[in-house]
């Protein structure tokens, strides 16, 4: 089994380059399982969420696999609901109860939007006391990271956002730049965008490489020093997306896929929609 390449994160930590995602995997036992079998194939960064209701059914998984629990980078969020100082304290304390763990390495404001500053200051504080071990934001566009993140203390350590070879996150990306901030990518594959996975660009590399489509993107991301999650309930899926450490994409190959580039994403995080994301997801209605 190969050793997940790390990436170096600004806070002088190492985040597995890959990680495997769980959003919309159920708390069922399905999450439980896939996890499992992710862990058991050599990944060692499981993404999760608050709002993803599964956060029990990861932290099981990791404590069942009898790995140590300092090789597995476990990511969580602070869901909207418990933005604000007070709240976020309270949450992150929620979370590493339900995950059944000391520490979480990685915590991100997941929304950006309200008391993001309250629930900053809280997670400043639990990461100097060692129950975080890095801290960061998502969904940042320009406009939103230049509202918070010059008022932060303590810089984040990533931004996770869309990202894919046809969402490719330039602006957000130079101003992170300045402060080292690393991107993680959600929806890497582009959520099953065929017309995506079927680019004559990307097709033609798989084919010289014999590699899938999704391989060629993946790589290609991680060339650019992005983390990625992939998320998959199938077995094969799941061990195929960890494959992408054995060939390397050109520079000329890259800057064909950089071309690929359309500057448009499936979300927009400066559109109006807070309402709408808070009423689809009450994370303390079972609490």
């Amino acid at each position: 089994m190969t050793t997940t390449p790390t990436i170096h994160l600004n806070d002088g930590n190492e985040i597995p380059a890959i990680g495997f995602g769980t959003f919309q995997i159920p708390s069922d036992g399905s999450t439980y399982k896939a996890v499992t079998e992710a862990l058991k194939d050599g990944y060692r960064h499981i993404d999760t969420a608050v709002a993803y209701f599964n956060e029990a059914e990861v932290g099981q998984a990791v404590r069942d696999s009898g790995i140590p629990r300092d090789q597995i980078w476990i990511t969580s969020k602070l869901w909207l609901q418990d933005f604000g100082y007070e709240p976020a304290k309270t949450a992150i304390d929620l979370s590493l109860k339900k995950l059944g763990v000391d520490y979480i390495d990685l915590y991100l404001i997941h929304q950006p939007y309200g008391d993001v500053p309250g629930a900053w200051r809280a997670m400043e504080e639990a990461q100097q006391a060692g129950k975080l071990k890095s801290i960061g934001v998502s969904n940042m566009t320009p406009k939103i990271w230049n509202s918070f993140v010059p008022d932060f203390t303590v810089k984040p350590a990533v931004n996770q956002v869309e990202f894919n070879p046809t969402f490719q996150q330039k602006a957000i990306r130079q101003l992170m730049a300045a402060d080292d901030v690393k991107l993680e990518a959600w929806a890497p594959l582009g959520q099953g965008n065929q017309a995506l996975l079927t680019d004559p660009v990307i097709t033609k590399l798989a084919a010289k490489y014999g590699k899938d489509a999704g391989q060629v993107i993946l790589r290609f991301e991680n060339q650019l020093g992005v983390i990625v999650f992939p998320k998959s309930v199938h077995a094969d899926r799941i061990k195929s997306n960890l494959d992408i450490f054995d060939f390397t994409l050109t520079p000329a190959e890259m800057t064909d896929l950089i071309g690929l580039d359309t500057g448009k994403g499936q979300h927009d995080p400066d559109a109006p929609g807070v309402e709408q994301m808070l009423a689809g997801y009450d994370v303390h209605a079972n609490d």
